[in-house]
């Protein structure tokens, strides 16, 4: 694989890093589940009241499940993505509690009015398809958390929420090329560890 990855070949690095993320057994998988979330335990950041949003998986992502019950049991409030406007290809968050119902793209999402903006949140767990060591995230092409996230291009000081990306180690990738619109990642966690890039640490 080449040292940077030009923008015209995102489509067949999806393809691949998706490729690799479903080749993995179902072993694999599950050790995996269990170490991110012993990773993000031990980060020490999880308290009462905090607001994280996180993702229900789809295909082949990593599985959430550990996380939803780690937060519960730190009494964190989870939130998760839900659609507002599929044409703008915009979204916000709402709480986990809520009642569930599949939107255009077959994803389970909350129902309901009771939702957020990802300002309010304090920590994101983000799906990826691929990252690098730069922070710089791959996703599956929509662009939904790049729009919800914009603020963060324009504040110049205290940059929250918190961006984590969750992955599988087998998504990683030399260098991604990053495009104008992209939002980089805080850190990433998966089943190897907790990875800070530039600015952040634990």
């Amino acid at each position: 694989m080449s040292d940077r990855v030009p923008l015209a070949a995102r489509a067949a690095l999806r393809q691949e890093l998706r490729r690799r993320r479903a080749a993995l057994s179902q072993s694999e998988r599950e050790a995996a589940h269990r170490q991110v979330a012993l990773h993000l335990s031990r980060l020490g950041r999880l308290r009462p009241g905090l607001r994280v949003g996180l993702y229900l998986p789809v295909g082949s992502e990593l599985d959430t499940a550990p996380l939803i019950e780690l937060l519960r049991r730190h009494r964190c409030i989870a939130y998760l993505p839900r659609i507002t406007s599929p044409r703008a290809q915009r979204m916000t968050f709402a709480p986990a509690t809520s009642k569930l119902s599949r939107n255009r793209h077959g994803i389970l999402e909350p129902t309901g009015h009771d939702h957020t903006s990802a300002q309010e949140l304090d920590l994101i767990l983000l799906p990826l398809v691929g990252f690098d060591a730069q922070g710089h995230r791959l996703g599956s092409g929509a662009g939904y958390y790049d729009r919800a996230l914009s603020f963060r291009r324009r504040r110049h000081g205290w940059r929250g929420p918190k961006l984590i990306g969750i992955a599988y180690e087998c998504q990683r990738v030399v260098a991604l090329a990053a495009r104008p619109t992209d939002i980089p990642l805080d850190a990433v966690i998966t089943e190897r560890g907790i990875e800070f890039f530039i600015g952040e640490t634990t």
